[in-house]
């Protein structure tokens, strides 16, 4: 009784509006107050027990690559960007799953198949002859053939022990850190010639082929740069406290999309990190987040249709399932869209 007394009083001493917003406060208190999504990201790819990573957008806007997993398997698929769907096997080859990349309608990756390490060409569609377009020596990944025939590429310097490249697990969502290495970018002229540009790795060379965004430590974050294929004109793209990787082009050359934890960054290497897609111009202007979810988001590649396609270990409920005709277990990370600013 007094409760209510006391409830009275302070109405009749507040405005009517004030009562209205505290009656309707009290009212909804007990509701349940139905979560907004955070973004406006789409699911894509969708199997059964399966995991799909690193997508990769084919020149011609049609098809996606990515880095497919079930159970103690893992090989690179191809699939029809529309809807997600798996069209073939490229390659199961070990080293192509840190290494693959199109080439027109052709993929180049790494293998040591003849037991030497090489650059590997094939058809994306799996049919037709598999050449060997160069061959390498040492730790090499994020590999780009260029027109020219030359290789933008990171060169992994060891500082620990050797150890043999084991298979990847599909939960490694930290592809930018590899033990006991140190990188930097390098270009291989087609006469076998090398040249060191900078320290750095994930190496992303601009549609017209004249530039080269990457990654580069500083302290103890990770910066993003740019600079000509020559390693000229070296210029800082971000600067704050965070770990900006997986930069990668629009297709006109405008944009700049990469993986960063800066929303919500955990610098001592904690679980506290919320990985989010950004945007940039070429001039590091336009700064955009493109995606909030508190799931890890990343590895980021545009298509011409103005999406962004990443994979996430985002929630799946039972709405998207009943859409992608899937029931039972599923893997933990699959891949999203999201559209580039207009």
């Amino acid at each position: 009784m007094k409760k209510i007394l006391l409830l009275i009083a302070l109405t009749m001493s507040i405005s009517n509006a004030q009562a209205n917003d505290l009656f309707g406060f009290l009212e909804g208190a007990g509701q349940h107050v139905k979560e907004e999504p955070a973004d406006t990201a789409e699911l894509v790819t969708l199997e059964p027990r399966e995991s799909e990573m690193y997508p990769k957008v084919s020149p011609n806007g049609k098809y996606l690559l990515t880095l497919t997993g079930k159970s103690k398997n893992s090989w690179i698929s191809r699939r029809a960007i529309q809807n997600g769907d798996p069209l073939n096997t490229v390659t199961d080859d070990l080293a192509a799953l840190a290494s693959v990349a199109w080439l027109g309608n052709d993929v180049t990756f790494l293998s040591s198949r003849t037991g030497t390490l090489g650059l590997w060409q094939k058809s994306a569609d799996g049919e037709g002859l598999m050449r060997r377009a160069k061959e390498l020596t040492g730790k090499l990944k994020d590999i780009t053939l260029l027109k020219d025939g030359s290789l933008v590429a990171t060169r992994l310097i060891m500082h620990g022990h050797d150890k043999h490249m084991k298979k990847q697990h599909l939960d490694n969502f930290n592809n930018w850190a590899v033990a006991g290495t140190h990188g930097y970018i390098v270009h291989i002229s087609t006469d076998g010639s090398e040249k060191r540009l900078s320290e750095g790795f994930h190496p992303a060379v601009s549609p017209d082929g004249k530039r080269i965004a990457f990654s580069m430590p500083i302290g103890r974050s990770i910066h993003l740069f740019m600079m000509d294929v020559d390693g000229k004109n070296l210029a800082e793209l971000s600067d704050v406290r965070s770990i900006d990787i997986q930069p990668t082009w629009s297709p006109n050359g405008q944009w700049i999309v990469f993986t960063s934890n800066r929303s919500h960054a955990d610098m001592r290497g904690g679980k506290k990190n919320q990985w989010d897609i950004w945007a940039v111009t070429r001039e590091g202007k336009r700064l955009t987040q493109l995606t909030l979810d508190k799931a890890r988001d990343g590895a980021p590649s545009v298509a011409k249709n103005g999406y962004v396609y990443f994979h996430s270990d985002r929630k799946i409920d039972k709405v998207l399932k009943d859409e992608h005709q899937v029931q039972g277990n599923i893997g933990r990370f699959h891949i999203w869209k999201v559209q580039l600013p207009q």
